[in-house]
């Protein structure tokens, strides 16, 4: 999935920046318990198997969910907690990912079948007839340049970033809260009031 988070990125600045955002307003944006959801990425791809593996997995996912629910006011983040909950629950349920062979012919990794087949991974498997949820599980291909099998869920949390990465560059991230300020999904925008029609009145001495 990395090839597809790496060209959504991409999709989503070059989005920003035709829509007028800038890349200052994406560096300036609060984004809360960036580390922990660093960790979460990281632990994704630590290579261990069995019961450790799934033990890693599911606490990688408890950190994602941790900085999705913390950073939820920001755009896209909700739409990434659902994807995330998606592949979790999916994975949960089948002890890993099932991953549907027309989905890996469709991707063009049809030569990684065999691999696929003797993989001993929390995160992926080759769908088993006992395999459930298997509209969750990686039952979509794409084909040259990406080559990857993915869920609805991976397209829905990508979708997500996307979303934020956009309406981050577009707006200006809030520092401090003020009466001259209002929020708008997750960030705020300078409000002025309005000018009023009544005379102001003048003093004694303004008069003379």
């Amino acid at each position: 999935m990395l090839r597809l988070l790496v060209v959504s990125l991409a999709g989503a600045v070059i989005l920003g920046l035709l829509a007028g955002g800038r890349f200052s307003n994406l560096a300036e944006t609060r984004f809360r318990f960036g580390w922990v959801g660093l960790l979460g990425v990281a632990l994704q791809f630590a290579p261990v198997s069995g019961a450790l593996g799934n033990l890693v997995l599911t606490c990688s996912f408890i950190c994602l969910f941790i900085v999705c629910l913390t950073n939820r006011a920001l755009p896209g983040f909700v739409l990434v907690l659902i994807g995330l909950w998606m592949n979790f629950l999916v994975i949960t349920v089948n002890q890993g990912m099932p991953v549907t062979r027309a989905a890996v012919i469709s991707s063009g990794q049809a030569d990684t079948l065999p691999e696929l087949k003797a993989l001993d991974s929390p995160k992926h498997h080759l769908k088993g007839p006992d395999d459930q949820l298997l509209f969750l599980c990686d039952v979509i291909g794409i084909g040259s340049p990406i080559h990857q099998a993915v869920s609805i869920g991976d397209l829905a949390a990508l979708a997500g970033i996307s979303w934020f990465v956009i309406g981050a560059m577009r707006r200006r991230p809030a520092v401090v809260s003020s009466p001259g300020t209002e929020r708008s999904m997750g960030f705020v925008t300078e409000t002025h009031p309005a000018a009023s029609d009544d005379p102001v009145p003048m003093t004694a001495a303004q008069a003379t």
